[in-house]
């Protein structure tokens, strides 16, 4: 091959990579403004009782200007969860709201079921952002984690442990009949 046709084809590869440098840092600033920082939605309180309002928010900066938002509950029961003070069936978890035009998503009031146990992610996102997520626990009328556990749940489990443990019993009072028995027969 010719030199000049090699020197055209690094000159090529060297503008190339130039170009994919002088983009870079553009590129960079677009992705910080996709992935807010950690922590940029709360809610308020953090814990609450089953069936009791919360508070969804996030920080300025967080979405895009006048965008829409969707905002997402997951937990047990999740679409259940009613917001503001709409009480409609949400099959989804979810409803859309628009954020500022600061980029924050004002407060959204989010009432979460009667039969609410363990912890609810919130999560909220846009066309244009990442959005960001928070979580609340629910806790009982003592005011500690309700964990979703229910002794009425557990029924089956003890039934059916105590099923194998009573077959065990008969299987090893079986054996030691039988062990004697040939003993004696000897």
């Amino acid at each position: 091959m010719p030199a000049s046709f090699l020197h055209a084809r690094f000159l090529a590869a060297v503008s190339v990579l130039a170009g994919g440098f002088a983009l870079a840092p553009a590129a960079a600033a677009q992705a910080s403004t996709i992935y807010p920082p950690v922590d940029s939605c709360t809610t308020s309180p953090a814990s609450v009782g089953a069936g009791e309002t919360l508070e969804f928010s996030c920080n300025e900066g967080t979405f895009g200007a006048l965008e829409a938002v969707t905002i997402t509950v997951r937990g047990e029961n999740g679409a259940g969860a009613t917001f503001a003070f709409a009480h409609f069936a949400v099959s989804t978890g979810s409803v859309a709201r628009s954020s500022g035009a600061d980029g924050a998503l004002a407060p959204v009031r989010i009432t979460l079921p009667a039969n609410a146990s363990g912890v609810y992610n919130i999560a909220a996102i846009s066309a244009t952002s990442a959005g960001g997520a928070a979580s609340a626990s629910i806790v009982g009328a003592d005011g500690l984690p309700s964990t979703g556990g229910n002794s009425d749940q557990l029924l089956g489990v003890w039934i059916g442990g105590g099923a194998l443990v009573l077959a065990g019993a008969v299987i090893v009072i079986a054996r030691v009949a039988r062990a004697r028995r040939d003993r004696n027969d000897d």
